[in-house]
Parts: structure tokens; C-alpha cells; sequence
């Protein structure tokens, strides 16, 4: 199977104009014998939509678009279970479900990427996150070619994270299984969606996060961007507690035992960085949490923003900001300081 050189602008929607070095369309699963064999040997990088990559540099390597497709339901006494193909829209999955009267993933409406990103991430809003409805992640060893299937209790999933991060990044994401209660509550603990009320239908749920979302963040069609650049960080409730004094009106959320979240958005504003560019790439005017592309943004321009919006808030409140959006390198993901490094 022969590859050729492509540009990567149709898939990031931060909108950067990267290059891979090979790339190719995953449309069926016939195709990934060829692929895979073609492919040893050469560095292995699987996007979806690309909706929170930051291409750092030059891909040299094989880019994978998956656009596996399709959609299989098998309904249990208590639940229903949708295997997924990697490929799919999020977004659109969460709509389908809902129109097939199997609600549950309405917090998560809107949220870009496809399917087979979901798990990477551990993608979540509202209160809710995809390893509450996790039941089987199937992917594809790169290195050895087999398929692994795996329970969602050996997806270590975390805060944005999970296995397909860290030591089995090598694995491509082949579908989803995802199990959705009949039992149905609604899951209104977070933003305006505690002025539902507790008789609040799952479609009700939808269109207010829809909304809220398209209110706060721009159109990557419109303004390039990957959505929330940085985590929401974790700190030790003692110090969350003393940041609070100081600044009372700091949001703060409640996380495991002896940790409270804080809201990175409300510190990078606080901290004055709304509007603030580098070159092509600024803070948002209206949503902090996300840097955006007005226009021949290159990502060196990015990462310098990135750096000095994180360099401002540990000033400020000390606090370190680490990016949510996954940065990808020449061989592979890297991180921002190290993306850093190899600018000078």
C-alpha cells in the first residue's frame, strides 16, 4: 500500500498547516492488514476529527485517519449496549441516542471528536464522563498487529487521561461499547443546569449544554481552536482553601479526598490574559480557557502563548496550568515543554 505526503489543515481544527510525511483514510477494516503492514518502522499517529491536537511540527511518519463507521445495539433487561465504531461523531452519537430513546450522554452533547478519541481523553462535562458508560474499548496493537479488547476497568481512566495515553498510546481505537442504564437520572449538579429542576427530560438536558457551549465557545469553523486549551487543576484542599480567602469569588470544586478543583478559565482571566496574542494565536476574548488562531497562527505562536498563560497564573496564584490538548511532535505526542525546547 502506497502513502503520500499530505497536508494536515483538514484535520486539526486549531487550523495549523502542518504536514505528514504519510498519511491515510481508514474507511474499513479490511484495509488495516495493508496498512499495518506497510506501516512498521515508521512512527504511528491515529486522529479522528483532530478537534484537541496542537501539531507542534512536521509529522514524520504515518498519520491515520479513522472513519470507521457504523453503529450496533443489543438491549439487555436494565441497559443498552452500543458498540461504536471509532470513526463516528461524538456529538452525533449522543443526538442519535437520544432520538432512539436511550438518553445518558446528553451532558456530553457537543463535546467535538469522534468516538474513537472519546476513551483517549476520558472526555467529560456537566458532571458526567464517558468511563461512567465505558463497558469495552476494542483497539488494534500497532506493534504486534493483534486486537486487545478492554474492560473499562483496565482503561485507568482519569481527570482527561487514561491508559490510551500513557502505555498503550501505541493502540489504535478500533469501536466503543458503551452501556447506557434504563434506570435513567438526570445529572444536574453543574452550571444552569440546575435551573432545569429535577423533572428535566434528557432532551431539555441536550439543548441547554448546547447551548451553553455554543455560547461560551467559538466555532473552530469560524475562529480556529481545540476547545479548552488547559486542565482544570488539582491542588491540595488546604491551599484551595487559602486561594479561596484571598479571592473569594474563585470557583472550587470538590474532587477526591484531601483535593479540590479549581477553574483554570477564572484564573486566566483573573489574571488578565483575555485577548493577550503571540503572533496569530490569542486567549479568547469571551471563554479565557481557550486560545484560538485569528489567522496564520503558526504553533510556535501557540506553544509561546500556552507558556506565558501558564507562566502569568503560577505567578499570580501558584498554580501550574497543564494543557488538556494533546500536542504532537515529529515522531509522536510530546509535551509543552519539551514541544518548547525544540524551538530554540
Amino acid at each position: 500500500m502506497q502513502f503520500t505526503s499530505a497536508s494536515l489543515a483538514p484535520y486539526n481544527t486549531f487550523g495549523l498547516t502542518q504536514t505528514a510525511e504519510q498519511l491515510v483514510l481508514l474507511t474499513e477494516r479490511e484495509q488495516l492488514s495493508h496498512i499495518w503492514q506497510a506501516g512498521q518502522g515508521a512512527p504511528l499517529l491515529v486522529v479522528g476529527e483532530g478537534s484537541n491536537v496542537l501539531f507542534t511540527a512536521p509529522f514524520r511518519g504515518l498519520v491515520l485517519v479513522n472513519r470507521l463507521k457504523g453503529i450496533k445495539v443489543t438491549e439487555t433487561e436494565d441497559a443498552w449496549l452500543l458498540q461504536v465504531e471509532g470513526g463516528e461523531n461524538w456529538h452525533q452519537l449522543v443526538c442519535w441516542s437520544l432520538e432512539q430513546g436511550m438518553p445518558g450522554l446528553e451532558n456530553l452533547a457537543l463535546i467535538p471528536g469522534t468516538v474513537g478519541a472519546s476513551p483517549i481523553q476520558n472526555i467529560g462535562a456537566y458532571g458526567v464522563e464517558l468511563a461512567q458508560f465505558c463497558q469495552q474499548v476494542e483497539s488494534v496493537d500497532w506493534h504486534s498487529g493483534e486486537t486487545h479488547y478492554w474492560a473499562a476497568a483496565d482503561c485507568a481512566f482519569g481527570y482527561r487521561d487514561s491508559v490510551f495515553k500513557q502505555g498503550a498510546r501505541h493502540h489504535l481505537i478500533l469501536s466503543v461499547t458503551l452501556r447506557l442504564p434504563k434506570a435513567w437520572q438526570p445529572v444536574l449538579r453543574y452550571g444552569s443546569l440546575a435551573e432545569l429542576g429535577e423533572t428535566a427530560t434528557a432532551r431539555q438536558i441536550c439543548d441547554r449544554v448546547c447551548a451553553t457551549r455554543q455560547a461560551k465557545l467559538p466555532d473552530p469553523a469560524v475562529l480556529g481552536n481545540a476547545g479548552s486549551f488547559f486542565k482544570n487543576p488539582k491542588v491540595v484542599t488546604a491551599q484551595a482553601e487559602a486561594l479561596k480567602l484571598a479571592w473569594p469569588e474563585l470557583p472550587v470544586f470538590a474532587a477526591e479526598p484531601g483535593w479540590s478543583k479549581l477553574a483554570a478559565g477564572w484564573l486566566i482571566d483573573q489574571a488578565g490574559l483575555k485577548g493577550t496574542r503571540v503572533g496569530g494565536a490569542g486567549v479568547h476574548t469571551e471563554q479565557a480557557l481557550v486560545l484560538v488562531n485569528h489567522g496564520g497562527a503558526t504553533a510556535e505562536d501557540v506553544l509561546r502563548l500556552a507558556a506565558r498563560v501558564r507562566e502569568r497564573v503560577e505567578q499570580l496564584f501558584g498554580v501550574r496550568l497543564d494543557p488538556e490538548v494533546r500536542m504532537m511532535g515529529s515522531e509522536g505526542e510530546t509535551h509543552l515543554d519539551e514541544a518548547l525546547a525544540c524551538l530554540s
